[in-house]
């Protein structure tokens, strides 16, 4: 199981090379650099690393590389959605590679029922021999009823939420009687939303900013574990609210920005794939800044 008190989440970016294609050298070297900080367990292949487009031989080499690299130290979870039957297909290569829990994501283009929705995940379930976590965004946002379902499914182990609606997630929680089940932050820069997140009972978060500049995630997630306020309240105002203004510039920049800041440490992870784009040179010379400025204020 995915460790959710020890460690901020790892969701790796997916290297490309000069031709656009898996560069599995830069990937070793990204997720090294990322397993130094000990994180609570490493997410491949989801949406920071470019799931959505990855062909299936990808998919395969890209979660392959991350067992290698974790070698036992943590869990590694994979991304699977989009249409239900590849969906299927992509959890079980998954689990063939040696992932231990699955990332459920949104099905593909389409809004479904509440009825719908829960098949769609269920039949996800039903087809592995893994931990499921299910991912509550964009068209899939669940109702309590609809997570109190599946939360009884013996293989659904947790939810993520990327939609942010607390509200909603409170009703979700009072109504979910399993007492085992796990809640995820998956906002993106989700360090914005830990506190209030925290008021709802969910402590567990992934981190975009660890991929890129992770002295800042660790050093943030140490202070919200320690109600250190003056140190959670200095990072929000030097450099996780600032990096959301950059991020905001541009549709898609949830990834592009965060592959370009691992350029900057020294990893070259390449550009992203259609229909994101790069990220503009001053929006990165920015990030650059930020990142410098943020180091020095929380002494890392």
């Amino acid at each position: 199981m995915i460790r959710v008190d020890d460690g901020v989440l790892f969701f790796p970016v997916t290297p490309f090379d000069g031709e656009g294609e898996f560069a599995p050298d830069a990937f070793r070297a990204h997720l090294a650099d990322g397993l130094r900080f000990e994180p609570g367990g490493v997410f491949a292949a989801c949406g920071t690393g470019e799931y959505f487009s990855l062909d299936e031989d990808e998919y395969r080499s890209v979660v392959r590389i991350a067992v290698e690299e974790a070698a036992g130290r943590v869990d590694v979870a994979a991304g699977a959605g989009g249409p239900t039957r590849r969906a299927i297909r992509d959890a079980r290569a998954a689990i063939e590679e040696g992932a231990t829990t699955i990332l459920a994501m949104p099905p593909y283009l389409v809004r479904g029922s509440q009825a719908g929705l829960v098949d769609h995940f269920t039949r996800i379930a039903d087809a592995v021999d893994a931990d499921v976590i299910v991912y509550h965004r964009d068209n899939a946002v669940l109702s309590p009823e609809s997570v109190r379902q599946l939360a009884r499914h013996p293989r659904v182990v947790g939810l993520k939420d990327g939609h942010g609606d607390v509200g909603l997630l409170e009703r979700i929680v009072a109504t979910v009687d399993e007492s085992d089940f796990v809640y995820f932050n998956g906002m993106p820069t989700a360090e914005l939303y830990a506190r209030a997140f925290r008021g709802v009972g969910v402590r567990a978060y992934s981190s975009a900013v660890f991929c890129f500049a992770p002295e800042i995630a660790v050093a943030f997630h140490r202070a919200l574990a320690t109600g250190d306020e003056e140190t959670i309240a200095l990072l929000l105002r030097d450099f996780f609210v600032p990096l959301v203004e950059i991020r905001d510039r541009a549709p898609g920049y949830a990834v592009a920005l965060v592959k370009a800041g691992v350029a900057l440490r020294g990893i070259d992870a390449g550009g992203v794939r259609p229909p994101l784009r790069d990220a503009d040179p001053d929006d990165l010379a920015d990030l650059s800044r930020l990142v410098d400025r943020a180091r020095a204020t929380a002494g890392v």
